[in-house]
């Protein structure tokens, strides 16, 4: 047993949700990511279980974990209710804290994802907000994308939502007090302390590529390589 297995083995998630994996593949098999994805959560969990500190560590660095969609698909399919998916969840939690996501290239795209999901969240109230979507960045939504992106308020309009107004209605301008509040939740529930690490260990990562942020951030983002699906 190793230190690495004794941090992860003091997350909820594995307390509750790992009771003896019988190996009977009906989490790979009900799975939708391993359709997808080289991927398999009995894998996972059976390393988990191996305690070996070695095997954990190259799993930390690896894109493994961070292929599930956290769909709990495993969980209500578990003869023995087992959660892979939760287990993923503990994992991701430790190797960020480790620092070790920044050695996959899945585990990069977590900056992006911060910097648009967070920052929305934070600035806007909103995880998806229209005027913070630029259709440079997102080419897969096509033509009707970027016609969206184009005319915006008249789409909104027409949608009847109350983008950026205010009252009640969907996409309203959140009051500055409720933001506050937001910003509180982040600062006590220790997501504010995670969001700088994410981004210290990036800065870090994207030195030792030879990068600017910027520019680690946009491979990350719109570079996804190859090799990680079943084609």
């Amino acid at each position: 047993m190793g230190k690495l297995y004794d941090r992860l083995v003091k997350d909820i998630r594995i307390k509750e949700w790992l009771k003896a994996c019988i190996n009977c593949g009906v989490c790979v098999a009900i799975c939708p990511a391993a359709e997808f994805y080289k991927y398999n959560p009995k894998t996972i969990v059976n390393i988990v279980q191996s305690h070996d500190d070695e095997q954990i560590e190259a799993l930390l660095k690896s894109d493994n974990i961070w292929y599930c969609g956290e769909c709990m698909s495993c969980m209500t399919r578990c003869p023995r209710k087992n959660a892979p998916g939760m287990i993923i969840m503990a994992l991701r939690s430790l190797s960020i804290d480790m620092g070790y996501f920044v050695e996959s290239e899945k585990g990069r795209q977590q900056l992006p994802l911060q910097r648009t999901f967070c920052s929305n969240i934070l600035d806007y109230g909103y995880c998806v907000y229209p005027r913070t979507f630029a259709y440079e960045d997102h080419p897969e939504s096509g033509t009707v994308g970027k016609w969206i992106s184009d005319n915006l308020e008249d789409v909104h309009k027409r949608l009847g939502s109350n983008l950026d107004g205010e009252g009640p209605g969907v996409l309203r301008k959140i009051p500055k007090e409720s933001l506050d509040d937001l910003k509180a939740i982040f600062d006590v529930t220790g997501a504010t302390a995670r969001m700088k690490l994410v981004e210290d260990a990036s800065a870090k990562k994207a030195q030792e590529m030879g990068l600017s942020i910027e520019e680690y951030v946009k491979k990350a983002f719109n570079d996804p390589g190859h090799g990680h699906t079943n084609e």
